[in-house]
């Protein structure tokens, strides 16, 4: 493994992401990737608010990279940075077949189930399309809240065999 892409948004998730990217980097000694997408409008909004609202996804998505930036260089990682404009999943995937991604990592963002039929999530459509391994991080909290939820505890699960 060399090169390892994470996927990165500033939700909880991908903050769980991009650890487990370093980690993983760290162990193979892999060079890490973090690309940053903002989200390009839909066709159907009329030009000025496409403008305005591409401006508003730039600053948001610099920031989240500013944010992300930041957490690396304290801890000593210097990856590789992108930002790109474009549908997130389908900019993930392009650029892990342009910069020979071994492994990619996205952070699992909860949709209600409605969402996840009508559009699906971005976890889920990189993981139907991506030319290379991939690890989708939840975030712990929500998986004790559906645990929670269900009346299921950590030490009820069974073990894969």
């Amino acid at each position: 493994m060399q090169n390892i892409l994470v996927g990165y948004d500033g939700s909880p998730s991908a903050r769980h992401a991009v650890t487990f990217a370093v980690d993983l980097a760290r162990r193979f000694d892999a060079r890490l990737h973090v690309l940053v997408v903002a989200r390009a409008p839909d066709w159907g909004a009329i030009e000025l608010e496409r403008r305005e609202m591409v401006d508003y996804e730039l600053r948001h998505a610099n920031e989240v990279l500013d944010e992300v930036k930041a957490r690396l260089a304290s801890s000593n990682e210097y990856p590789a940075f992108d930002l790109v404009i474009g549908q997130p999943a389908k900019e993930i995937v392009l650029y892990a077949e342009q910069h020979d991604i071994d492994h990619l990592v996205v952070g699992h963002r909860g949709h209600t189930p409605f969402d996840r039929w009508l559009i699906g999530s971005v976890a889920r459509q990189v993981l139907a399309y991506a030319p290379c391994a991939v690890t989708i991080v939840r975030d712990p909290s929500t998986m004790k809240k559906r645990q929670a939820k269900s009346g299921q505890h950590a030490a009820d699960e069974r073990p894969l065999v």
